[in-house]
C-alpha cells in the first residue's frame, strides 16, 4: 500500500510535464481564446475535457486498442478531425464581425463552443492512442480492476487538464482582449484566428504522433 501515494504522486507530476506542453488541444483553446475571450476559451476547456473523458472510457473499456491496430479506423477518424479543425478555419474566415464584440457570451455562442471543443478531441485518435499508451504505466495489475484503475487515474489527468488548460485560456483570453484596444488586431483578427484552425486541421492530417 505504500507504494500507492508514491506512484500517484509520480502519475501526477508526469501528467502536469504533459498538460502544460503545448500541444494540439493547447493550441486549439488558446485560438478561441483569442477569438472570442476568456469565457468561451473556458467552456471550449471544458468541451475538450469531455471528449478527453470519451477517450478514457475507451481505453478502460480496450476500444483505444481497435485504433492502434487498425489503420483505416485511425486514418479515418484522424481525417474526420483534421476535416472539422479546417471547417471551423473556414467558417471563421468567413465570419465578416469579431466574433468576441457580436455577443459570443450568449447562450448559443458557448454552446458552440462547448460543442467543438468535445469533437475537435474525440475525433483526435492521437488522443486515444496516448491514453492507451500512458494511462497503463501507472496502473498495478497485482491490485485488479485495471479498468478502474484506468478509469480513475484518467478522472486525475481530466482534473489537472482543465486547471492547467484553464490557466491559458485566461491568459489568452486576457492578452486578446488587451490587443482589441489596437485597430490593427481587430481588423486581421478572424484572419489570425482562422489561419490557425485551418494549420491545425491540416498538421492534424498530415502528422502521426501520439501526443495529445
Amino acid at each position: 500500500m505504500s507504494d500507492v501515494p508514491a506512484g500517484l504522486a509520480l502519475f501526477v507530476g508526469a501528467a502536469l510535464v504533459l498538460l502544460v506542453t503545448p500541444g494540439p488541444a493547447v493550441l486549439y483553446i488558446v485560438t478561441r481564446s483569442v477569438d472570442q475571450g476568456r469565457r468561451a476559451g473556458l467552456v471550449s476547456v471544458l468541451g475538450v475535457h469531455l471528449g478527453t473523458l470519451v477517450h478514457i472510457a475507451a481505453a478502460a473499456a480496450g476500444l483505444s486498442a481497435l485504433l492502434a491496430t487498425s489503420a483505416t479506423a485511425f486514418g479515418v477518424v484522424k481525417y474526420l478531425g483534421a476535416a472539422y479543425l479546417v471547417y471551423l478555419g473556414v467558417r471563421r474566415l468567413h465570419a465578416p464581425t469579431p466574433l468576441a464584440t457580436r455577443g459570443t457570451h450568449d447562450e448559443r455562442g458557448l454552446r458552440r463552443a462547448l460543442v467543438d471543443g468535445i469533437v475537435v478531441n474525440v475525433l483526435n485518435p492521437k488522443t486515444a492512442l496516448f491514453f492507451l499508451a500512458f494511462l497503463p504505466q501507472f496502473v498495478d495489475e497485482a491490485r485488479g480492476g485495471v479498468g478502474v484503475q484506468i478509469l480513475g487515474l484518467g478522472l486525475i489527468f481530466v482534473i489537472l487538464g482543465l486547471v492547467t488548460d484553464g490557466l491559458y485560456a485566461v491568459g489568452a483570453g486576457s492578452a486578446a482582449q488587451w490587443l482589441r484596444g489596437n485597430r490593427r488586431f481587430l481588423a486581421s483578427e478572424r484572419w489570425i484566428a482562422g489561419t490557425m484552425y485551418v494549420g491545425l486541421g491540416v498538421a492534424a492530417g498530415l502528422t502521426s504522433g501520439q501526443r495529445k
